[in-house]
């Protein structure tokens, strides 16, 4: 069997060229056109808890929030991850897509995408140097932190069901991101 591998830009044509439409929930990973779980009532809840809790980072002009938007990671690889934190920037990212080095922080709110999460897109955001990247991990009810990339692994990893995230020294209890 031939597989063919898209780069970003192909990626970008087949939607411009109506293959792939805006409802389409995919995203492209290490050039493969991947199917999205769908979306859960607990996910949607968690995902609304998360931004209700960082929007003071962007209330204050300190990061940008970006909600299952594409984040560019490679040539060949741009996810959409649940939740991003962004470097602030007045254009709001208007001119570019943003890339890895503008992520802050990368959330994945898994219901039935745990796996996925943790063995394809974890190592994913470590390569591209994504300094902080926080799982969601609805089935158990508790957030997986992982810090310090280095290769394809973070050197740091915990799982909290107590105790407080942090971020750009926002401090969030986990109890509030888990509906």
């Amino acid at each position: 069997m031939i597989r063919h591998r898209f780069s970003v830009e192909d990626f970008h044509r087949m939607a411009e060229a109506g293959i792939l439409s805006e409802d389409d929930r995919v995203e492209l990973i290490r050039g493969e056109v991947v199917e999205l779980s769908p979306v859960g009532r607990r996910q949607m809840a968690a995902l609304k808890r998360l931004m209700d809790a960082l929007f003071p980072l962007q209330l204050e002009r300190r990061a940008l929030l970006q909600v299952q938007d594409p984040l560019r990671l490679s040539p060949d690889t741009e996810p959409q991850p649940d939740l991003v934190l962004l470097a602030y920037r007045e254009d709001f990212y208007r001119d570019r897509m943003p890339e890895a080095q503008d992520a802050l922080l990368v959330v994945e709110v898994a219901e039935t995408s745990l796996d996925h999460d943790l063995k394809v897109k974890l190592p994913l955001y470590a390569r591209a140097g994504v300094p902080e990247a926080w799982v969601v991990d609805l089935v158990r009810d508790r957030v997986h932190v992982f810090r310090n990339p280095k290769g394809e692994a973070y050197q740091e990893a915990r799982a909290l069901e107590d105790g407080e995230l942090e971020v750009l020294g926002l401090r969030v209890p986990v109890k509030e991101v888990l509906p």
